[in-house]
Order: structure tokens, then sequence, then C-alpha cells
């Protein structure tokens, strides 16, 4: 393991309000997640997560260093949901409204095709006309498929539209494949390294699909940085409010040729709706990210380990949006990091615990980081003073499903 030392002076400036069941120095009560009780569902034991980095929990702000409930003083009380953590965040300006456990690990399920589509679209040219490999079809029986064919020809346009309206898992492979050059475990490793990139440190990726796989997690606000980065790219917005495509015919194959709708409800029924992904494995339970734009305000919510019952993940995303669109705009308990910042150089690097300034544009997505290690420090606020804190982390859990 390697660490680099960051020493930057910066004003501190503590966020509003007060840490709310913060685990760190100024650490009070936990304040439980508004919940629902939901039925008992039959799941795969739950695995155990990576040992908690502290410096990570408070990346984006020490308020949201809980695994309790963080939202600004004095505001109504959010929505009671089923999911295990969740977190709602300004698209442009970068803050984050509140959460429940915004840095508790979560398995990802297919929002994780987010991060795919994060690192791969600025690499592909949607125009092109590829071949669906044998090991593109390498998926788990029975799970989500959009239906292409080995030997099949399609344009990387129509293959992104199979994995983000029918979450298709052969189409992810094929993406991971294809954007990286050589096969989907290049991808996947790519995808690491761009989720480091985006600052989300707690996120790691087994599979290009969100298939379950040892060591794969993330967390709800790592969902929003890399959302953040998806709704920056033109193509992503337009692919994510698609409501049907058709995916061609191929008579090599002697397929023929058929329509896929979105699965993603909150497009057909929530006014202002941009889109986003949902995803479910036994082991995950339901994940969803959804984002939608009211007044000129755009907001994300990202959520984790819901069940459907009483309501469905994507109507729990919409009352927490809801929820968001009542805060004023300069309600915040953190901030979503900007791309790079945490592995800019000792110099230029800001404090990743300020608190929410100037509104921002969404953040770009930006290319890969090449490297194999992955170098990253943050600095911790203290009352009206800065320390300077050491921090380092490798990532290498590259490991496979047993």
């Amino acid at each position: 393991m390697r660490a680099a030392l960051l020493a930057a002076t910066t004003s501190a400036v503590l966020l509003t309000p007060v840490p709310v069941g913060a685990t760190g120095a100024s650490a009070a009560p936990t304040v439980r997640c508004p919940r629902v009780p939901a039925p008992a569902a039959s799941r795969p034991p739950r695995p155990s997560p990576p040992p908690a980095v502290p410096e990570q929990r408070m990346i984006g702000g020490a308020a949201l260093d809980t695994a309790g409930l963080v939202v600004p003083a004095g505001v109504a009380a959010p929505p009671r949901v089923t999911a295990t953590s969740w977190l709602v965040a300004d698209l442009d300006s970068g803050q984050v409204l509140g959460g429940c456990g915004p840095h508790e690990y979560g398995t990802p399920a297919s929002v994780q095709k987010l991060l795919l589509a994060a690192t791969m679209l600025p690499r592909l040219d949607p125009k092109q006309t590829v071949t669906v490999t044998d090991a593109d079809m390498n998926i788990e029986p029975g799970s989500s498929a959009v239906g292409l064919v080995a030997g099949g020809r399609y344009t990387i346009e129509t293959i992104w539209l199979g994995l983000l309206l029918n979450s298709g898992n052969e189409a992810a492979n094929a993406l991971a494949r294809l954007g990286s050059g050589t096969d989907s475990a290049a991808g996947v490793r790519a995808m690491n390294e761009h989720a480091h990139h985006l600052g989300a440190l707690q996120t790691h990726a087994v599979t290009a699909s969100g298939l379950d796989g040892k060591g794969q997690f993330t967390s709800a606000y790592d969902l929003a940085l890399i959302a953040r980065a998806c709704f920056a790219e033109p193509a992503f917005r337009r692919y994510a409010l698609t409501e049907q495509t058709s995916i061609p015919a191929q008579p090599a194959q002697r397929t023929k040729g058929f329509e896929i709708q979105n699965e993603n409800q909150l497009i057909y029924r929530y006014p202002g709706a941009l889109g986003g992904k949902t995803g479910f494995t036994d082991l995950a339970r339901h994940t969803y990210v959804g984002a939608a734009e009211r007044g000129g305000r755009r907001l994300v919510v990202t959520l984790l380990g819901a069940e459907s019952a009483p309501v469905r993940g994507w109507q729990q995303g919409a009352a927490l949006l809801d929820w968001g669109f009542t805060l004023p705009r300069d309600a915040a308990v953190g901030r979503l990091v900007e791309p790079g910042e945490l592995t800019a150089t000792p110099s230029a690097a800001p404090s990743v615990l300020a608190a929410p300034g100037a509104p921002r544009p969404a953040a770009a997505s930006g290319p890969a980081r090449t490297s194999s290690e992955w170098l990253w420090s943050v600095t911790a606020v203290s009352g009206a003073t800065v320390v300077a804190l050491l921090g380092g982390l490798l990532w290498r859990r590259r490991r496979r499903m047993p």
C-alpha cells in the first residue's frame, strides 16, 4: 500500500447542520432513518463489507459520517422508505440535501450499469456497428437480458439502449469489452479506475452488469457521484428518457426484430423526470437511481437495499425527490466532490470536507485514470482550524464470484 500526504490550507467552514449521528470527534446520538415496515424477504446472507475507512466516510462533509439520518436543520422530515440507505443531491450545484447512511456499504445490483455508462460512453462511437461474441453472452441463467444474440450485428447505440432500458447483462459485457478494447474483465478494471477518479472510493465493481460478485460494493453517496457524471453526458440523458426502441432482426442467426420498453417507471409517471436506473438481485434487493427537474432545479436520488412493498423502489425515489424539491435552494448537509478532486496534486487539491460552495455545473465525465493504483487524500475540518490527515488507499479486490 502506498500513501500520499496532503497538507492543504483552507478556511474552516462548519457545515449546516451540526453533524447528526456522526461517528467522529463531534459525534452525536445517531438519528434513526424514517423507515416503513416491509414484509420479510428471503435473501442470501449479506456479505461482509470491507473495513470502514474513517476518511472515506467524511468525503463530502463531516456531517455525512453517520449510519443514520442527516438533514438540514429545521426542514420537514423526509418520507419513510424501506431502503437501508439513500441520498438526495443537486445535480448542478453538487449540494447534498440529505441522506440516510450515505457512506454505508451496499450491494449495487444493476445500478452498477451507471458506472459502466460513466466510464465507457465517452470512449465509444454510438454509430459504430459491432458484433456480439459468445463471451458477451456469458451471463447468469435467468438474469436480465435484452435479447442480443452471439454473432449478431448491432450499433453501439442499440446496445446502450438495451443496457439502460432493459438492463441487459449481455449488453453490459459487450460494452465493457468494447470500451476496454480487450475483454469485459479489462472493462471492469477501467470502471474501478473511473470510480476512483470520480471520488467514489467506496465503490468496487466485480461484474460489469451488477450481477452479484464477491467484494462488490458501493454507497448511496458514490452512486450520486456516478449518476452526476452520467447526466453530464448528452447521450446518456437521451437514452435515459427513451421510452422504447427496436432491436433489429439478425437474419444470419434467424432471429426476428422486437421492441423493448424502458423499465424505469419514473419517466412515465413523474413530471419532470430525467431518467435513471433500476436494479434488483436477491442479495442487493431493490436499488434505484432517479433524477428529475422542477423549477429549473435538477435533483438526483439514490437508494440501496429497498423492498418493493409497500411501494416499489422508483416510488420511494419519487417520494424522496418530492421532499428534496421542498427544501430551500441553499439547504445542504454536504457536497458531491468533483471528478479528480481526490486525486489532484497536493498543491491543487481543495479540502473535501469544506462546506458547500457556490453552485457549479454538473460534473463532466472525464477520462479513466490509467494507473493501476489509486492514491487519494482528504483533509479533516475541526472547528476553525485545519488538520492535515495522512490518507492512502490501494483497492485491488478484483475477485471473482465464487
